[in-house]
């Protein structure tokens, strides 16, 4: 197991990934990150990188790189395989006093994540309709965005992840009183957040699947035999 013994209380914001299926107010929170660190790097995927371009106007290109882009790796068909990549994962996980992780960051290229936005496909309104079928159940059956969370969460040594629209502000607060930083009290706060907030999704899946029959789910397919 790898223990951590030295971090630290307060860690400056350089680059961020932000991947949302509820875009709300981002058109507020990302200009006021820009505006507290006009340098930082923000990743972004499909929808939400466009989201994002659309928002920070002709000067997008100052901040914002596609994912994609950055791993050079392109997005599987359909977006269902965007985030899960090595660099991606470094740059979540790698320890602030590592070296080891200082090494492999380099090796591959790669930088330490700050700050995580995500938020998950909306798999509870979607069963919720009165044409939900299996098929559109397990089509909205979030992958990458719980893989993120709980890899952000898991380091809130380094790293703070929201998973909430309603917490950009408070988040944005502590950021400008800090200079920039995130403080290990919020990022621990978040992290427990988070860690909830993915515990309900995988209860919500587990909840319809345990409801829906073998032959509902069969009858959704041609079955080649």
């Amino acid at each position: 197991m790898n223990y951590v013994s030295k971090i630290d209380d307060l860690v400056k914001i350089h680059c961020m990934l932000v991947s949302v299926s509820d875009k709300s107010n981002l058109e507020q929170f990302i200009p006021a990150l820009v505006k507290i660190n006009p340098r930082i790097r923000i990743f972004s995927t499909g929808g939400t990188y466009q989201a994002i371009e659309q928002i920070l106007g002709s000067d997008a290109g100052k901040n914002l790189t596609q994912v994609a882009e950055y791993t050079g790796q392109p997005e599987m068909q359909g977006g269902l395989v965007k985030t899960l990549d090595f660099k991606i994962y470094l740059g979540l996980l790698s320890e602030t006093y590592n070296p080891h992780h200082k090494q492999d960051l380099d090796r591959a290229d790669a930088v330490p994540i700050d700050l995580v936005v995500v938020n998950l496909y909306p798999f509870e309104q979607t069963v919720q309709k009165p044409d939900v079928t299996p098929e559109k159940a397990r089509a909205n059956i979030d992958i990458g965005g719980p893989c993120m969370i709980r890899a952000a969460a898991k380091n809130f040594h380094r790293v703070a992840v929201v998973t909430d629209p309603d917490d950009y502000a408070k988040v944005l607060q502590e950021i400008q009183v800090h200079d920039g930083c995130s403080s290990l009290e919020s990022r621990y706060t978040l992290a427990r957040k988070a860690f909830q907030h993915t515990a309900a999704y995988d209860r919500d899946i587990a909840s319809y699947l345990g409801h829906c029959s073998f032959e509902q789910v069969k009858d959704e397919y041609t079955i080649s035999k």
